[in-house]
């Protein structure tokens, strides 16, 4: 037996419940992509709604939970089913003009999100260290490509993992805070619909950045790289018989991720809305301005530790949002694609990871407003997100593509709820802004 084989999470037994040690080598892709869903952009978000709402928007984030969990594991589940990403398959099975429109979206929305977090992450170390920012964005990009183009795969994903520790920053935000724990129990349980622009608008936003199209994309390729990864893995469609322990895998690594995430959320908005909300301050439009508002009302721990989780939070979606862009454009273009090969063997999937993340540098030195960015590719997103998950749900719907692990029952249910509920909400967004 290889040592990549006894490290595999799907060799233990799907019967039971994994032990400590066992769930920290099967959280992966799920565990990565929740958190790298808190991105600064995200984090920008979600004050955004704590302080202008309080706590009124607290409950998209309990609502969204099982929405944004069967999408991410409809999109694992078609990686590790078929060998190919989301791309992948749009390029086998569908017109070529639908492959190109949604690489096309996908890649700007990405290199929009990815120079606004870029830009959160320089403005969030001024406030510690001041200095020049451009040379902040200049030393956080160069460490995004160095650990993609030149890091081990299995250590690159470790790096990642331990990133995700930063989001536990907001759990220690949310005790600095005197929160109403009576009016949040009601905001979380009672949806509250207001029919204007703002609060449509900024539903979408918080949908956008929780439910994102790059994430679907992500988790999909990552699957595809562990087959790679574990020698003993295949396709599905090949192996059906891995299919009960591969099926568990995706189910826990989901679950956890996106409970995870939805938790580091709905603590920054909570925290968001009983300190900035409650003293009046109702419009943050970047992450550093709300690290920056606490200072003086919650105090420096909170501002530290808010303003650490961005910096962190940062360097995990960043790769995030290149590599997805990578998947998804040399899929469609059919490169040797993946970080589990070597630079020399992938230069074009690894010069497109470097020249997103360096495009995405070049917007933060332009005259678009970084303020503005970060709000608005979250609403993108979220306008994004609707046609790549209808397109989604049809793939893992065909037998053909999918075989006998095409999804069903309360699975297909939940991802065509989570893609009814986002096309409501844009047409929403768009109704009341007319």
């Amino acid at each position: 037996m290889s040592p990549e084989e006894d490290l595999d999470p799907e060799r233990q037994s799907p019967a039971v419940a994994p032990k400590k040690s066992g769930l920290l080598k099967v959280l992966g892709p799920g565990l990565i992509t929740g958190a790298s869903d808190d991105d600064p952009s995200g984090i920008a978000t979600y004050s955004q709604a704590g302080a202008q709402f309080g706590y009124a928007l607290s409950w998209v984030m309990l609502f969204s939970f099982p929405l944004m969990t069967a999408a991410q594991m409809i999109s694992a589940r078609i990686g590790r089913t078929t060998g190919r990403g989301i791309a992948g398959n749009l390029r086998k099975h569908y017109p070529n003009w639908l492959l190109q429109v949604v690489v096309v979206l996908l890649l700007v929305a990405n290199t929009i999100n990815l120079g606004a977090d870029l830009g959160a992450m320089a403005d969030a170390v001024n406030l510690l260290l001041p200095g020049a920012r451009p040379a902040y964005i200049l030393l956080f990009a160069g460490i995004c490509i160095y650990m993609q183009v030149f890091m081990q795969y299995t250590r690159y994903v470790m790096v990642l993992k331990w990133l995700t520790l930063a989001l536990f920053a907001y759990f220690a935000a949310v005790i600095a805070v005197q929160v109403d724990w009576g009016v949040l129990a009601v905001r979380l349980l009672v949806p509250r619909i207001e029919w204007n622009e703002a609060y449509l608008t900024t539903i979408v936003a918080v949908l956008g950045t929780t439910i994102s199209p790059y994430l679907f994309f992500w988790q999909s390729a990552e699957e595809v790289e562990d087959i790679e990864a574990y020698p003993r893995r295949r396709r599905l469609r090949r192996a059906p018989e891995q299919g009960k322990a591969a099926l568990h895998r995706i189910e826990v690594d989901t679950i956890v991720g996106m409970a995870f995430s939805n938790l580091v959320a709905l603590a920054i908005l909570v925290t968001t809305a009983a300190s900035l909300h409650a003293h009046g301050i109702t419009d943050i439009a970047t992450s550093a301005q709300a690290a920056e508002a606490l200072r003086p009302i919650a105090g420096r721990f909170a501002f530290w530790v808010f303003t650490i989780g961005i910096v962190g939070t940062g360097l995990l979606a960043v790769p995030v949002l290149a590599g997805s862009a990578a998947y998804a454009i040399g899929e469609a273009r059919r490169w040797p694609i993946g970080f589990s090969r070597r630079w020399q063997e992938a230069k074009a999937f690894y010069a497109t990871v470097a020249l997103a993340t360096l495009v995405g540098m070049a917007l933060t030195f332009t005259q678009i407003d970084p303020i503005k960015a970060l709000y608005w590719s979250a609403v993108l997103n979220g306008i994004i997100a609707v046609p790549v998950m209808v397109t989604m749900m049809l793939m893992a719907s065909r037998q053909d593509i999918m075989g006998r692990f095409a999804i069903r029952g309360w699975l297909r249910r939940w991802g065509w709820i989570s893609t009814a509920v986002m096309a409501i909400a844009v047409l929403g967004m768009f109704a009341t802004s007319l």
